[in-house]
């Protein structure tokens, strides 16, 4: 005999989803990046900031309201996810107004990067660096950003190192995001197949008036 439903199920785990640990590094990166390299004074450090914020708080609000509202906990992962692609916009924006190179999907400090399985902001900063140190940023051109040439300074530049963390930090972006697109998906099918908090209460009131016959 199976175990019988409950109308109130397990809930608000969100700390051990991996997405929103993974959008908690990403919150977390992105204070510490915009309190260097933005103005805090600037529009756009408070927009990054708060996209970065939303992205946790949306997954943490969803997983506690998933208790009695599957149809909240699916539009609140949603809005997270939207969230995350609002931040990705302002990393790139950056990166392109300075002339600064935008990893491709192939570069292979993506890969490293995620390797590495960072767990704190302290630990993105010092592979940030760790590569930033052996190699100088190079421009869309490939010929160098706007203060990275062929002859540039054994020491890499503020502006360098800025485009390595802007990096590191669409990387764990994409790694976040593609998580949530996962989990969307999963609780649109268990959606379809459960229904919500109005076919479970259904189905737990049919239950018990069996047992009571």
């Amino acid at each position: 005999m199976g175990e019988r439903e409950t109308l109130i199920p397990t809930h608000g785990g969100y700390r051990k989803l991996k997405s929103f640990q993974v959008a908690q590094l990403v919150y977390d990166v992105t204070v510490r990046f915009c309190d260097r390299y933005i103005g805090k004074r600037s529009r756009t450090h408070d927009q990054m900031v708060q996209a970065a914020r939303s992205g946790v708080q949306n997954i943490a609000e969803g997983s506690q309201a998933s208790a009695t509202s599957k149809k909240t906990e699916l539009r609140l992962t949603q809005v997270a996810r939207a969230s995350l692609e609002e931040l990705k916009l302002d990393y790139e924006d950056f990166l392109r107004q300075r002339g600064l190179e935008l990893w491709e999907r192939e570069h292979p400090l993506r890969q490293a990067l995620i390797d590495r399985r960072c767990r704190s902001a302290d630990d993105v900063a010092r592979w940030v660096k760790s590569v930033g140190g052996r190699s100088g940023q190079r421009g869309p051109d490939g010929q160098g950003g706007a203060q990275s040439t062929a002859s540039t300074l054994s020491t890499t530049s503020t502006l360098d190192y800025a485009g390595f963390a802007a990096n590191a930090a669409l990387v764990l972006i994409a790694v976040a995001s593609a998580l949530l697109d996962r989990q969307v998906a999963k609780l649109a099918e268990d959606f379809e197949n459960e229904g919500g908090f109005t076919e479970r209460l259904y189905r737990v009131r049919t239950a018990k008036r069996r047992e009571q016959r």
